[in-house]
């Protein structure tokens, strides 16, 4: 036996529903049910993707995690970026997206590509330079995405660069 689906915005327990009179419950003494349909695009982007805020400190009030998906176009490869302090994890929808980053461990940094499917995961360590790159040219490709800040950080690179050649 299933339950009826929840209403947006009306946490888990529907006796916290905003009444008039009544001062509404604390964002943070609730859970937030956020619809596939209800995500915010009004999120930090970059150029060639789109990403979509779930949870996050605007949407739901959350203090330490953003959640949320993002979109990368057939033929399609991202700006060149990192995401600050963030750690983050994503896991691979649909497509078959390539994350694209330098490593310094030879004599020359070299380009590495991680090609990958769905039900796969990536970790993106802090500060890490990289890309989104969608080689299908009929296929989107859809992450969802789980960083360690409650905002989206995202910022953006005129090229790839090994994290080790520079400070952080």
């Amino acid at each position: 036996m299933s339950e009826p689906l929840t209403t947006p915005g009306e946490g888990f327990h529907p006796h916290l529903h905003d009444a008039a009179g009544q001062p509404a419950a604390p964002l943070r003494t609730r859970l937030h049910h956020i619809r596939a349909g209800a995500l915010d695009g009004d999120t930090a982007q970059s150029g060639g993707m789109r990403r979509f805020a779930a949870v996050s400190g605007k949407t739901v009030g959350s203090e330490k995690l953003w959640m949320g998906q993002t979109h990368v176009a057939p033929s399609t490869s991202s700006s060149d970026h990192h995401h600050g302090e963030s750690e983050t994890a994503i896991y691979v929808v649909s497509g078959h997206p390539e994350f694209v980053f330098l490593d310094d461990a030879g004599p020359e940094p070299e380009e590495v590509r991680l090609r990958t499917s769905p039900g796969d995961y990536i970790f993106v360590p802090p500060f890490v330079p990289h890309r989104e790159e969608n080689p299908d040219p009929a296929e989107e490709a859809v992450v969802v995405i789980a960083r360690s800040t409650q905002e989206a950080i995202v910022v953006n690179l005129p090229g790839l660069y090994a994290l080790g050649a520079v400070e952080t």
